[in-house]
């Protein structure tokens, strides 16, 4: 469709400025800024009405829009409501310190993220993976360690370690999207709404340890939390689903019997890919240590500064389901890169750095058994 029939849709000029983490006022000075000359009168103002539907974007005015926030002009011109990429229902593992309008920013990526590898998968026309996942709903009777148990066992994970966490959602039909996040207030988000197909991004400037745990408690939220929930319960639910997915209590409580110290825990993360802290938590919950000696370690981590960086690096997971979607377009299909992004609604550079880039290194290191 020429540049002169397309007209911007209000709900997706919101999502891509909150997606690049604009203000207004610096969306119209971008604009100002991309016309001949500065000369084109863009206030605050106008975007203010644009994003509201009060007036028209389109020609001139599209491409400078388009401009200003880094997208295609075809992009804004989508209905998120109509194009199932509304932000909707999302999950979130976050410090309470992270600001609404950054955590806007992620709820933008992540549904910017859903259309984009949506058009690839469509381009690519792959036979759609099986999806796995399901519901076990908390009760009286079921708790979030239940819920864990009853996952791993529908889904085959063999007892111990989880080798792949990563690779357990691809597998079980969900999307993983490592990215920067552009904050280190949150380590993942996740959506689904039972009609879709499950979507999570991790962030990639958490360590793999965390990383790790971070992706489980978000499977947890998939599983128990069909609706986001206010305050701590649900969080609590989830880390409680994370640490008997990744630490079952029958497979991990004989790895205590012998003690726990620093050196002890600091084996344990490597065999098991979750950090010191999760692993010590893990001892004091299963009633492996006493609370005196939980306290004792936790001072001693603290002291030895392992709270903000512990010894014992777990390389990070990375998804293959999307490099083998991206080259099966590049390389199988021989699509030039300037198709391919079009196809994600992307900007070529874009589309590098997002994904092809991340392609080219795709390779999971497994936990050691």
């Amino acid at each position: 469709m020429a540049i002169g029939e397309l007209q911007a849709q209000p709900g997706m000029l919101v999502l891509a400025r909150e997606s690049r983490g604009l203000t207004q006022t610096e969306v119209a000075t971008a604009m100002i800024k991309a016309s001949p000359g500065g000369l084109t009168p863009v206030s605050q103002g106008y975007v203010s009405r644009a994003e509201a539907g009060r007036l028209v974007v389109s020609d001139e005015r599209l491409e400078l829009y388009a401009i200003a926030l880094g997208y295609p002009p075809e992009l804004l011109c989508l209905d998120p409501q109509v194009n199932g990429i509304g932000v909707g229902l999302v999950h979130h593992r976050k410090k309470a310190s992270l600001s609404a309008s950054a955590l806007r920013t992620v709820h933008a990526h992540l549904a910017l993220a859903r259309l984009q590898l949506d058009g690839l998968a469509s381009a690519a026309a792959l036979p759609e993976i099986p999806r796995r996942f399901f519901r076990v709903l908390l009760d009286d009777l079921i708790t979030p360690k239940d819920a864990a148990r009853r996952v791993r066992k529908e889904w085959g994970v063999a007892p111990g370690p989880v080798p792949d966490m990563v690779g357990v959602l691809e597998n079980a039909g969900a999307t993983v999207v490592t990215i920067d996040l552009d904050s280190d207030l949150l380590d993942a988000v996740s959506q689904w709404d039972e009609d879709g197909q499950p979507l999570l991004l991790a962030n990639t400037r958490a360590p793999g340890d965390r990383r790790r745990f971070s992706i489980a408690h978000e499977l947890g939220h998939l599983a128990m939390h069909p609706v986001p929930g206010a305050g701590s319960t649900q969080e609590k639910q989830a880390d409680a689903f994370a640490a008997e997915f990744l630490m079952p209590a029958a497979d991990i409580r004989e790895a205590f019997s012998g003690g726990v110290d620093l050196a002890r825990l600091a084996d344990l993360k490597r065999i098991w890919g979750t950090s010191m802290g999760a692993l010590l938590r893990r001892a004091q919950t299963l009633n492996a240590i006493s609370e005196w000696q939980y306290r004792n370690l936790v001072i001693e981590m603290s002291a030895l500064g392992y709270r903000t960086a512990e010894p014992v690096e777990v390389p990070p997971e990375r998804p293959q389901r999307i490099p083998a979607l991206v080259r099966t377009l590049l390389t199988d299909h021989q699509m030039p890169l300037e198709e391919a992004a079009a196809c994600a609604y992307l900007l070529p550079e874009d589309f590098q750095r997002l994904y092809v880039e991340g392609a080219a290194s795709s390779s999971s290191p497994a936990i050691r058994r």
